[in-house]
């Protein structure tokens, strides 16, 4: 084969890439360049020197990344990584592609009890099974190609905080389908009705929601509009048999008509930087400050089913003995009368009243841990 005919084809497509602002903060593209760039650093291929210095320029043009992959009908950066690796299949151990790896540790951005399956445009589908938990369990065993998520949502505010969010971090998303049971009260289902419907007002209230208390806090306005755009709400809500919501996704996916090329998607649906609260890593504290008002010994008595709890003071005199058969009630208890005084007493004593609990039910040995 002719190998200087696809580097003027890569060539090609990576610089129509390059001319769309959406590819200039996209993984994918700059994958696809480094990789290429890593090959022909050490080949001797007629017309890669050239390649090298447009891609260099291309890489100074980069963006700061903002998403892995958008999933397009007509990805140009996975067309350059095609035509590359078929006229190149020396290279194949660069692992190039279209960033769905990636998307795996990137989305969907806020964490849930969610499956997620996204693997490009064949999967259209969100599905939320509202209060049915068993449910999105049977959908994702199940795991139809046409669904792209699936989890609960059993709250009228925050679980529709993260179902804006991880929807319109993902362009591949076309349906929100409801289902199963919708929570009495929060009816968090009809709520993401009235929200795609109706939208917000001035305090972030959904319109026309029946819910206690649905107010969005964690989106902007920008956000809920995006979200409107972008997707369908498809109301099931009340069905609970998984061959009938496997049916309706088919129904969905196919009745979808072709896609979008991607640049058209991003012009009519543009995307949003979405808002998120900065994440700080944990770490060990320096030092843990003793509590002046004593400290607890937890004795598990798995043959009476009782948790004891020995109360010391600093100087090691026993003042009380304080008996339960649960964790919430022993420190409930001991919160409510004063007799700890520091944060971080209050959380270790409550996880190992937790551990002594859990040893007495599984019937395990209980060994309190160091504070």
């Amino acid at each position: 084969m002719d190998k200087h005919r696809p580097v003027e084809r890569i060539r090609s497509e990576l610089q129509k890439g390059m001319g769309l602002a959406k590819c200039r903060k996209c993984g994918c593209m700059k994958d696809a360049l480094e990789n290429i760039k890593s090959f022909f650093s050490t080949s001797k291929t007629e017309g890669a020197s050239d390649l090298l210095t447009d891609i260099e320029q291309w890489l100074a043009l980069m963006e700061q990344v903002k998403y892995s992959c958008l999933g397009c009908e007509y990805c140009i950066s996975a067309a350059a990584a095609n035509i590359f690796n078929q006229a190149f299949p020396e290279a194949s151990e660069a692992g190039l592609s279209c960033g769905l790896e990636m998307r795996e540790q990137t989305w969907p951005p806020v964490p849930g009890e969610y499956f997620d399956f996204c693997d490009g445009p064949g999967c259209p589908v969100a599905v939320s099974t509202l209060a049915s938990a068993g449910l999105a369990e049977a959908l994702a065993a199940k795991r139809p190609r046409e669904l792209c998520i699936v989890g609960k949502t059993e709250t009228e505010n925050i679980g529709i905080d993260k179902i804006v969010k991880n929807t319109i971090t993902n362009p591949t998303i076309h349906f929100l389908l409801l289902a199963g049971k919708d929570p009495k009260g929060h009816y968090s289902g009809r709520t993401l009705l009235a929200l795609w419907e109706n939208g917000v007002n001035d305090d972030m209230s959904v319109i026309g929601s029946p819910g206690r208390r649905p107010v969005l806090r964690n989106v902007t306005r920008e956000e809920v509009e995006a979200f409107r755009r972008q997707v369908e709400v498809v109301d099931l809500i009340g069905c609970e048999e998984v061959e009938i919501i496997v049916e309706k996704l088919k129904e969905l996916s196919e009745g979808q008509g072709a896609s979008c090329r991607c640049e058209e998607c991003t012009e009519k649906n543009p995307l949003v930087q979405v808002s998120s609260p900065p994440v700080i890593q944990a770490q060990k504290p320096a030092k843990m400050k003793l509590d002046r008002a004593g400290y607890f010994v937890i004795v598990a008595q798995p043959e009476k089913k009782v948790i004891t709890v020995e109360h010391y003071s600093p100087d090691n005199r026993l003042l009380r003995v304080i008996e339960g058969r649960d964790a919430r009630s022993i420190y409930g208890m001991i919160i409510e009368k004063g007799w700890l005084t520091e944060l971080s007493h209050a959380a270790y004593l409550g996880k190992e009243l937790a551990r002594a609990e859990l040893s007495i039910k599984e019937g395990f040995k209980y060994v309190q841990d160091r504070a």
